[in-house]
């Protein structure tokens, strides 16, 4: 099954946004760009509050230890090689037009920001995904994506030095990759714990990676922007007093929300959230019982 429309958009039904061609959910470029902002944690708590509780893998090496990586996802999955299944999906390719061995199929069909998601079933010996040719051309292909393996890489020294992009490994060998075959492109993927599926978005931290459901991505970055501005706010009134931490950390009384909605519309510590609405968590404190909001205000 490789890059089959129907299928991607069967999979991906929930998300009606703009797709690629293939079917494949494009989340747009700005949602990517205030998501290399946020958290782990921040990403990751959505996602489990609506369901999604096998979305994160830290069991990862990586090139570029220290390096945020975002994008979106395009999948491949690998088993152990069977010739007649072999000579059969080789000739599938043949006939697609697909050149080289199936590794190169998938990077070639790589756009910017796309991140190459790759189950080679955690092997190492003779199943290096890529070397420094392949990672050179995924950085050309992608510009700032890279690719999140779960199986081994070689010329880990070349990969290093490309700057644009990060790979997720789980170890290293000298070995080419071999005795493999692809069953799929674009289809679910598994990956440790984790599934993933064609345009997702691929979170990379130092701590490892969340694959984020397109449909989710806005939310995800509202909620974690959300909590961002909201932690600044609170340290700010933790340091000068004004509140205690159970106020902070408890849910906010209407007297709370009118201080933050003055202080988030003067602050230049919140000027680049000023997208934000607030709203639905004040109506919220509205309409909440008496006497289950916060203590008042310590003078």
């Amino acid at each position: 099954m490789f890059d089959r429309k129907e299928d991607i958009m069967k999979w991906t039904e929930k998300w009606d946004g703009e797709r690629f061609e293939n079917g494949r959910p494009k989340v747009s470029d700005d949602i990517l760009e205030r998501m290399r902002r946020i958290t782990l944690e921040e990403a990751w708590m959505p996602l489990w509050n609506n369901g999604y509780r096998f979305q994160f893998e830290g069991g990862f090496k990586s090139v570029q230890p220290d390096q945020i990586m975002i994008g979106r996802a395009v999948t491949a999955v690998m088993v152990p090689s069977r010739p007649d299944l072999h000579e059969t999906l080789v000739a599938v390719g043949a006939e697609e037009g697909r050149k080289g061995f199936y590794n190169q199929w998938v990077i070639d069909v790589l756009g910017e920001n796309d991140v190459v998601v790759a189950d080679m079933f955690d092997k190492v010996h003779l199943g290096t995904y890529v070397g420094g040719n392949l990672s050179t051309a995924i950085a050309t292909r992608t510009k700032r994506g890279g690719a999140v393996v779960w199986g081994g890489i070689r010329d880990n020294e070349q990969v290093s030095k490309i700057k644009e992009i990060n790979v997720y490994y789980r170890g290293s060998d000298p070995t080419a990759i071999a005795d493999v075959v692809m069953t799929g492109m674009n289809v679910p993927c598994r990956i440790g714990n984790a599934i993933c599926l064609p345009g997702d978005i691929v979170f990379g931290t130092p701590y490892g990676v969340i694959f984020i459901p397109p449909h989710l991505a806005e939310q995800t970055v509202v909620e974690a922007e959300k909590s961002q501005i909201r932690d600044v706010f609170g340290f700010v009134r933790l340091r000068s007093g004004t509140y205690t931490t159970a106020q902070i950390d408890s849910p906010w009384t209407t007297e709370l929300w009118s201080d933050f909605e003055d202080w988030f519309r003067s602050s230049e510590d919140a000027k680049e959230f000023q997208h934000l609405s607030w709203e639905q968590e004040i109506e919220e404190a509205r309409n909440r019982p008496a006497g289950s909001g916060l203590p008042q205000v310590r003078e």
